[in-house]
């Protein structure tokens, strides 16, 4: 009987266990005691293909980029050790990270990039000077006055303290939110949120594993934009 007992308890912990991974809440806040840096500027120089590459020289105005960002809250996102970078987005696909003003990158004829001031935790800097939206080459086949939304984070893998608050943020071009006009319903493991504040947000309850945010830009009845990169899917793994 005793033995019976110590089956039931043991059952009974697992089932515990359980219970709490799954009543875990997926839960966004906002960032709040980042910099503003509302007087930065980015600007492209020069654009030039040489052999299979494209050259880029950019301009930053009042902004370092290889420093780690003075900020005022507490609490860890994930960051980069090489500090401040530009976000470098090329048809909407992930990011890559860029600590100087000039680098070279292998594009095709046609690409969208948009290039952004970025916090060294990855926050992209939100002025309409702080980007630079461009097409590669004579292929000018997407219209760049039309509404964007451009997915920045979460990106790749998270382990360790960097699991239990992830950056969501995202990029706006030609295009503002707000209660009464267009949205951003972001959907992170098939949980919705609508978003009418243009600010970085953190998500916290995510389980360990793989997870899956989508990101829309909707109009005020909620229906899907219709416009290039809209939505964005991106699988993110914490460990």
């Amino acid at each position: 009987m005793k033995k019976i007992n110590q089956n039931y308890t043991y059952l009974f912990l697992i089932f515990l266990l359980f219970s709490c991974e799954e009543s875990k809440q997926i839960t966004i806040h906002k960032v709040v005691g980042s910099p503003i840096y509302e007087n930065s500027k980015l600007s492209l120089i020069d654009e030039r293909k040489i052999d299979d590459e494209f050259t880029f020289s950019f301009l930053v105005d009042d902004y370092e980029l290889g420093i780690q960002t003075n900020k005022e809250f507490d609490y860890d996102l994930a960051n980069s050790l090489k500090g401040q970078h530009i976000h470098f987005i090329v048809d909407n696909g992930p990011y890559s990270a860029h600590y100087t003003d000039n680098f070279s990158k292998k594009l095709e004829e046609g690409n969208v990039v948009l290039a952004f001031l970025s916090r060294s935790y990855h926050e992209s800097v939100k002025n309409n000077q702080a980007y630079v939206l461009t097409q590669i080459g004579d292929k000018n086949n997407i219209d760049l006055s039309r509404e964007f939304l451009f997915y920045s984070r979460p990106k790749g893998k998270y382990s360790g303290n960097d699991t239990k608050k992830l950056l969501l943020d995202f990029y706006l071009v030609n295009t503002n939110i707000s209660s009464n006009g267009n949205k951003v319903r972001a959907t992170i493991n098939d949980v919705e949120f609508i978003i009418d504040d243009w600010s970085p947000y953190y998500i916290e309850g995510l389980p360990l594993g793989e997870v899956t945010i989508k990101l829309e830009l909707i109009d005020s009845k909620g229906n899907l934009i219709e416009t290039p990169f809209n939505p964005s899917l991106r699988t993110v793994i914490l460990e």
